[in-house]
């Protein structure tokens, strides 16, 4: 898990692109980033070949290592050594480019990659298999069963691509070699020696290889795909052995994800979204997307700017947000936006990648294998 919205500028509107993963910006360099990050990260990972080039050689990245021991009072000879084996990736470099064609965002497509029978299938196993330990954390942490599964079935395919980058190589790829080209180049690099850090710190406090664990071209981990940062903070040992294993213990990647969507303030309870319609004598589009994807309307003043709602919507008490998930372009062959209202446990799943596109893509698959587990 990682928001690619840190990667490449935000337009003025926080258009939601996606995943994901964790991921871009809500453009559609971003959107084709997210599914990048889901789908071609796991399949294209490979041993440095030799002509890649070694850190140890790289004073700046030596004067790193001697700062980060230092602040973390970790012995500066092996971090020195262990930042010293990592090697310059040109295939993560290339991933971190946004895609040479621009093209439209089209929700059905972007669907149809996750929402698939082996997907469902898949979920509807790990379920079963992990159904105590999913009820266990849905009453602990009050995330639904359904919404932790729909992650780890975006994320990995429930630990089938946990991806074949050396984690240390990306994370030190994209700290010292981010694409120069991207007008935030200081500001990713500068996010991504702050994930090594953490990752090195980890890992000597472990006393673990650090360039034994694999991972995405972004340097995301396991099953739920996260980012060293995130493993720090929110990785949990829910099957009490002692040690979390975000790639073997499938009750610590349930406890791990739960306890992530309660941190960023998951409402127990509440639904992800709602239907919603239009009044045309009404509307008011523009001020309806102005806050892009953070809940900020309440009910009343949502329907006063034209959105209708109907049912259980009506008495929902939190803000909410108009979520346009757009179809291709209507004017070359494509269909109009879906829009839903998305309440804070919807914007909540966008913590985890900062995507609408992403969100609704764990929803429904939640809900698709929900239904071949509950019929």
């Amino acid at each position: 898990m990682i928001d690619f919205s840190l990667f490449w500028p935000k337009p003025t509107l926080q258009r939601v692109w996606v995943a994901t993963i964790l991921i871009a910006t809500y453009a559609g360099t971003a959107w084709a980033n997210d599914l990048k990050s889901i789908k071609v990260q796991q399949n294209t990972g490979r041993q440095a070949a030799p002509q890649e080039t070694a850190y140890a050689s790289r004073p700046e990245v030596m004067r790193f290592a001697d700062d980060l021991a230092s602040r973390r009072d970790l012995d500066v000879l092996w971090v020195r050594q262990a930042i010293g084996q990592a090697r310059m990736s040109p295939t993560v470099i290339r991933l971190m480019q946004p895609p040479a064609k621009s093209f439209s965002k089209n929700w059905r497509v972007y669907r149809s990659r996750f929402i698939d029978p082996i997907r469902i299938a898949a979920g509807a196993r790990f379920w079963q298999d992990n159904q105590a330990t999913l009820a266990r954390a849905e009453q602990e942490y009050g995330v639904p069963a359904d919404i932790i599964v729909g992650i780890i079935g975006v994320e990995t395919i429930y630990g089938r691509d946990t991806g074949k980058f050396r984690v240390l190589d990306a994370l030190t790829t994209l700290a010292f070699d981010f694409p120069a080209a991207h007008p935030r180049a200081r500001e990713r690099s500068e996010f991504f020696k702050g994930e090594l850090e953490q990752f090195l710190s980890h890992q000597s406090r472990l006393g673990s290889d650090p360039t034994a664990p694999r991972g995405s071209y972004a340097g995301a981990m396991g099953m739920p795909q996260f980012m060293p940062s995130s493993w720090v903070k929110y990785a949990v040992d829910f099957d009490g052995d002692g040690r979390i294993d975000l790639w073997n213990s499938p009750a610590d990647v349930i406890g791990s994800v739960a306890n992530y969507f309660k941190a960023f303030n998951w409402q127990t309870g509440m639904p992800t979204h709602y239907p919603v319609r239009f009044d045309t004598a009404t509307l008011d589009m523009d001020a309806l997307m102005a806050p892009d994807i953070l809940p900020t309307f309440s009910v009343a003043s949502f329907s006063a700017k034209g959105a209708v709602l109907e049912g259980d919507a009506l008495s929902h008490t939190g803000p909410l947000a108009l979520i346009e998930l757009l179809n291709g372009d209507p004017n070359n062959g494509g269909s109009p936006p879906t829009y839903v209202a998305g309440t804070e446990n919807f914007y909540a799943i966008t913590r985890y990648n900062w995507s609408s596109y992403y969100a609704m893509a764990v929803i429904d698959l939640g809900r698709e294998v929900a239904a071949r587990v509950r019929p």
